[in-house]
């Protein structure tokens, strides 16, 4: 049995899956990602980080019936802008600081001045800026907070490019997440000097950004024995979550667009020229002279989350899709703002009444985020939207909110067929490595 192992490196929770030649979901591990504060710090442990994939695995192992052994070739979805930074040996000198982590309270006049910079946009691809959550943004905190450990600091590697490295010993990472870092020259795939100096760091800090899709080299005897695969299988550059959904859920042949609901709404396209624009992050695609457009905005599903676990801790999203179905489209004039769950307590929802339930509040949420989306999609097509747009995250998990979409916005919305597309579209990646030169195998 020969599978294919997607690995997608999420924000609440890592999933494993399995996939069989034609791309069919055979097994599935998920994990919870053990996330440690307190706010502002959001930070993984890098032994937690091992002891979570593991799980992960054995689980998809298990529902798929299969060992180690069976697994041909590996690849990975993930979050961006999460990294830690390793010692001249390798030895991690911090956690995991995950993108969520907001102890920069500023963004530093030094990549102030970088957004500022009149070639940013069309070197980066970045049309959104750096902001405080950036990685380089964090960095800054180390030098100012932590300077010995700064001063030791030889590698800075975000979550993917620690995977690849860990699992090979090849200082090879994927541009899709990298982009995100607002380091890269997009068109040359490397890093842009003005933007490393902006930064403070070095290019031998970070590693070589590879095309997603492109053969990483070989699981290493050590590599294995981290995550209980068999060496010498072969590891590919995947690429950022929203990404590799997209691909997973058939971008380009069921939909023009994709859109994900997840912690943070995003909206993904394809397109054959490098246009980067104002409010759009521009990402290499897997096809020389292809490149992903993303639309994103922190009005997600995380918001939802947000008010079930505070106010509705005993109710599932579920009951929660259930109960807001049951509300008028009005929902008997409650409104949420967008990101309600930024202001305090309940502020961040208007005309509040004491007859408004929990399903009043969800509905106010779906509605608040679908109408986001619509933005999203305006930014993404300025010359119409599409008619077709394939659902991934949680949000398409729930029928009720897929109708709310249709009928709010006019479109034909329908989910993923596969129920872990990010997964999918990280063992799509995998797959390449059956006709990737051996010659690119060589351990750097």
């Amino acid at each position: 049995m020969d599978l294919l192992l997607g690995i997608d490196l999420g924000t609440s929770y890592f999933k494993l899956g399995l996939f069989d030649k034609d791309l069919r979901l055979r097994g599935l591990g998920r994990q919870a990602v053990p996330v440690t504060g307190p706010l502002p710090r959001q930070e993984v442990a890098v032994a937690a980080f091992w002891q979570i994939l593991r799980r992960g695995l054995d689980e998809a192992l298990a529902a798929a019936g299969a060992a180690a052994g069976d697994i041909a070739a590996l690849s990975w979805s993930s979050q961006a802008n999460s990294f830690l930074l390793l010692d001249g040996a390798g030895t991690p000198l911090t956690p995991f600081l995950l993108w969520t982590d907001t102890r920069q309270p500023v963004l530093p006049e030094p990549l102030r001045q970088l957004n500022q910079h009149p070639d940013f946009l069309a070197t980066t691809g970045i049309g959104t800026g750096l902001g405080t959550g950036s990685a380089v943004s964090k960095l800054f905190w180390f030098r100012h907070e932590t300077p010995d450990c700064w001063a030791r600091a030889a590698r800075v590697l975000t979550l993917a490019d620690y995977l690849s490295w860990s699992l090979t010993g090849c200082r090879s990472g994927d541009a899709g997440t990298a982009s995100l870092l607002g380091l890269m020259d997009q068109q040359r795939l490397a890093w842009w000097p003005k933007a490393l100096a902006a930064a403070g760091l070095r290019a031998e800090q970070l590693v070589q950004p590879l095309r997603p899709g492109t053969l990483v080299g070989p699981v290493s005897p050590v590599g294995a024995a981290r995550l209980g695969l068999k060496a010498g299988i072969p590891v590919v550059a995947g690429s950022l979550d929203h990404h590799a959904a997209a691909l997973g859920a058939g971008l380009g042949e069921r939909a023009p667009v994709s859109e994900s609901t997840g912690t943070v709404l995003a909206c993904v396209a394809m397109c054959d020229r490098y246009e980067p624009r104002t409010g759009l992050c521009t990402l290499p695609g897997v096809e020389p002279g292809t490149w992903v457009q993303l639309a994103f905005d922190n009005n997600g599903a995380g918001v939802l989350e947000w008010y079930r676990r505070t106010y509705a801790p005993d109710m599932s999203f579920k009951e929660l899709d259930r109960l807001a179905a049951a509300v008028p489209p009005d929902c008997d004039g409650l409104t949420a703002l967008p990101q309600a769950h930024k202001q305090p307590g309940l502020d961040g929802f208007t005309n509040r009444q004491a007859a408004h339930g929990h399903g009043h509040y969800a509905r106010a949420i779906m509605t608040s985020t679908t109408d986001t989306l619509g933005v999203l999609l305006d930014r993404l097509s300025p010359a119409g939207r599409p008619d077709k747009v394939v659902a991934t995250g949680g949000g398409a998990h729930s029928p009720f909110w897929l109708q709310l979409k249709r009928e709010r916005l006019g479109l034909d919305i329908f989910p993923a067929e596969c129920s872990e597309p990010a997964c999918r579209g990280a063992a799509l990646l995998a797959a390449r490595a059956a006709t990737a030169p051996q010659a690119q195998w060589q351990l750097q």
